[in-house]
């Protein structure tokens, strides 16, 4: 593990460089997180296959956590004493129970569904920024929320009527999780605006990888049977493939680019992400209707309008 964390610690440097060199290269970034998080789905999917939801949400946290807290060890203290408490909270809400909850989603919805109903993020951000924050909204962008859950009650039933083997009340997870990332980004932005963000990740996993490993102790992960199931070890590499590209790689090109552009240039890969994990879900032979390509866009042209400048 500790040559993934020199890897990512290079991975740092030539990024800093490159974007100081070459502003338009967010754009580059933008594709390749579009890329690397629309196809953390179907990792998910493929992780399941020799893994309970449990394991993969602790191995996926306690996986990225060793790697962040290597590169980022020395940037805890720079953490004022007074945010560690705003660190932890965006800790729960923004890696640890997410990581389970997709996971235990994906054993009854479908990959693209999941990264679709991701798509509420953005719009769960300004409704809890209006509602919890006190951030102000404008009339365009509750317009958009509405909008986008319109969308997001169709994809649902749809999918439900479109797979009757499937129990489409596990997209409440989903939809749960998106409520903590909305909850989180609000945290980041009102508490947590002067602490570097490598800082902040690593912070976060000093408060979750303990956790994690109860939870993962208390499966039958090391077990004989659990060792002995076929699937297992490609489910590991699927697992370590999703902690390094899906969560910790993502992480540091993810505060990059809002570094160098803006929170909604930013944003606007979760209008791509879910293309990636929908082709994804095709080729893994998912079923998708015409009526669910609808309520995606419904979903994605509300985001659109609550994230457009005013004119």
């Amino acid at each position: 593990m500790p040559f993934i964390a020199e890897y990512l610690t290079t991975f740092v440097t030539v990024l800093d460089g490159l974007c100081m060199k070459n502003p338009s290269i967010k754009w580059i970034y933008l594709i390749i997180l579009s890329i690397i998080w629309g196809s953390s789905f179907i990792l998910i999917k493929k992780s399941l296959l020799g893994l309970s939801p449990y394991q993969l949400g602790a191995l996926r946290t306690i996986i990225t956590g060793v790697i962040l807290l290597v590169v980022g060890f020395t940037k805890l203290k720079t953490i004022p004493k007074s945010k560690w408490k705003w660190i932890c909270l965006s800790a729960f809400l923004g890696s640890f129970f997410p990581s389970f909850f997709f996971a235990i989603a994906e054993t009854e919805i479908d990959s693209a569904v999941a990264s679709i109903l991701n798509s509420l993020v953005p719009l769960n951000t300004i409704l809890l920024g209006f509602a919890i924050f006190k951030i102000t909204s404008t009339k365009r962008q509750i317009f958009g929320v509405i909008i986008g859950f319109i969308g997001t009650a169709i994809l649902i039933l749809k999918g439900a009527d479109l797979n009757p083997n499937q129990n489409y009340l596990y997209a409440g997870f989903v939809i749960a999780s998106t409520l903590m990332y909305g909850a989180n980004v609000n945290i980041i932005k009102r508490y947590l605006q002067d602490v570097k963000p490598l800082a902040i990740a690593a912070g976060n996993y000093v408060f979750i990888i303990i956790p994690a490993l109860v939870v993962l102790l208390f499966t039958d992960f090391f077990t004989a049977a659990r060792f002995s199931h076929p699937d297992l070890p490609m489910s590991i590499f699927y697992t370590i493939v999703l902690s390094v590209f899906g969560t910790a790689i993502a992480k540091v090109i993810f505060n990059k680019l809002v570094q160098m552009s803006t929170p909604v240039f930013a944003s606007s890969v979760t209008y791509v992400m879910p293309i990636i994990a929908l082709i994804w879900g095709l080729l893994d032979e998912e079923t998708f209707s015409l009526i669910q390509g609808l309520a995606a866009l419904l979903i994605l042209f509300g985001v659109y309008l609550s994230h457009i400048k005013k004119v």
